[in-house]
């Protein structure tokens, strides 16, 4: 249990003020004052002043903020900090910069636990042997089954098991010529995938072809160079954000129901757990939420980064920022979809236990 403590307070704490940080650095950069730079909120514990600054650990250890001189136009000037350091006199494209830094430091991080995971364990991936063929599906009528090894479709060499399934989607209705290897044996089979409905990801049920076949499950383990581990990084970053995305979208789209959503509470679970399995695992699931935290302040919601960004954007097209009226209603208004959100999350959390 003390694990599991330490492991939410490190994970969530540590990708919150990471995400600040981030600010804090783009800040810095462009020389705009910062006066507090905190870890966790509350009462101040400890801390140090460096320069205008002052660095502080808070009571509460769930994250941390980064305070900006000047972050609205009639803010008054703390005392040492001069007008050309406030941080609503610098152009929107400056402010867009900061503010979008915070996103920008999550992927960072989860790039960095990546590349690290996978420069240190390699690579897994599934070779393309069958493990199951379906009753009267394409694959049985060709002959194949269980343990074959498909080596090539029309000419092309199949490694892994996704090459296997990309081949068979790109499939227009057209027979497929397939290289197969039966223990010492080698030898080719055409066969002419079918359409047939399948539910994806997301539940959404999609028409397309199909052998009927399902992988045995031997994995093939591959070590990394640094260069390779990190473009493996970078694309496990565009994949799990690719997800992501589409996610919000089906919810949106209401294919996922909203049932569906999790909170904190779901999120300190997944955290338990994985501290359970080891650092590996731990590690992973931190990417996982800091590419989701990093997506999630993205969106265009008041608030948020988001809708900072979007409304630092409009003062770049138009020439003037927009009413202080309007952003106080926006925020009110995001502020209250959030909290809406949050409620909605934190119920279909709770429920969960009791289904």
């Amino acid at each position: 249990m003390v694990t599991s403590i330490l492991a939410v307070v490190v994970v969530l704490g540590g990708l919150i003020f990471f995400h600040e940080l981030g600010h804090f650095v783009v800040a810095r950069g462009m020389g705009m004052g910062v006066s507090v730079f905190s870890l966790g909120f509350g009462t101040r514990l400890f801390g140090f002043t460096r320069g205008k600054t002052d660095y502080r650990v808070c009571a509460f250890p769930l994250g941390g903020y980064v305070q900006l001189v000047g972050e609205s136009v009639d803010a008054e000037l703390p005392e040492g900090f001069g007008p050309e350091e406030s941080f609503s006199r610098r152009p929107p494209w400056q402010r867009m910069l900061v503010v979008l830094a915070g996103p920008v430091f999550n992927f960072i991080l989860a790039w960095f636990i990546f590349w690290g995971l996978a420069y240190s364990q390699g690579v897994q991936e599934l070779l393309p042997v069958i493990g199951q063929v379906t009753n009267s599906s394409a694959a049985e009528e060709a002959g194949i089954v269980p343990g074959d090894h498909i080596i090539e479709i029309d000419g092309v060499q199949i490694a892994i098991w996704d090459d296997l399934v990309e081949r068979i989607e790109a499939n227009e209705g057209g027979p497929m010529l397939l290289t197969v290897q039966r223990d010492t044996a080698l030898f080719s089979v055409q066969v002419t995938p079918r359409l047939q409905e399948k539910r994806n990801l997301f539940g959404e049920v999609k028409t397309m072809p199909m052998l009927g076949i399902a992988p045995k499950g031997e994995l093939l383990s591959r070590e990394l160079g640094i260069v390779d581990a990190a473009v493996q990084g970078a694309r496990q970053i565009w994949e799990v954000s690719g997800l992501m995305v589409m996610g919000i979208v089906k919810l949106i789209e209401r294919v996922i129901p909203v049932s569906d959503m999790g909170g904190v509470i779901l999120i300190t679970e997944m955290i338990h757990k994985e501290a359970q399995n080891g650092m590996v695992n731990l590690l992973a699931l931190t990417a996982l939420i800091s590419i989701n935290l990093g997506i999630l302040n993205l969106l265009p919601i008041p608030v948020l980064d988001g809708g900072h960004i979007l409304f630092f954007f409009l003062e770049t097209i138009t020439g003037k920022p927009l009413s202080p009226q309007v952003q106080h209603i926006a925020l009110k208004i995001g502020m209250m979809l959030l909290l809406m959100l949050m409620v909605l999350a934190t119920f279909n959390d709770i429920l969960r236990h009791f289904k």
